[in-house]
């Protein structure tokens, strides 16, 4: 999840736990949160981010699906 807040990228990465074996949350949100100029890290099954480059967010997020696959070895 992302969204806008206070002029800020916030990010939100959810993992099931059956699935922490394959991706991890902390690793998907850091490599988003680096597409808006930011840091983020969590657990295995959840992880937040935040980044200064609001702006950049739409481009954040269509990643996503491209990251994971990455994460994922595919």
């Amino acid at each position: 999840l992302g969204g806008e807040f206070g002029g800020k990228a916030a990010l939100l990465a959810l993992v099931s736990k059956d699935l922490t074996g394959r991706i991890k949350a902390g690793q998907l949100v850091k490599e988003v949160a680096a597409l808006v100029g930011g840091k983020g890290g969590g657990r295995p099954d959840m992880a937040q981010a935040g980044g200064p480059m609001a702006d950049k967010l739409p481009e954040a997020m269509q990643a996503v699906p491209g990251i994971v696959r990455s994460l994922i070895g595919e």
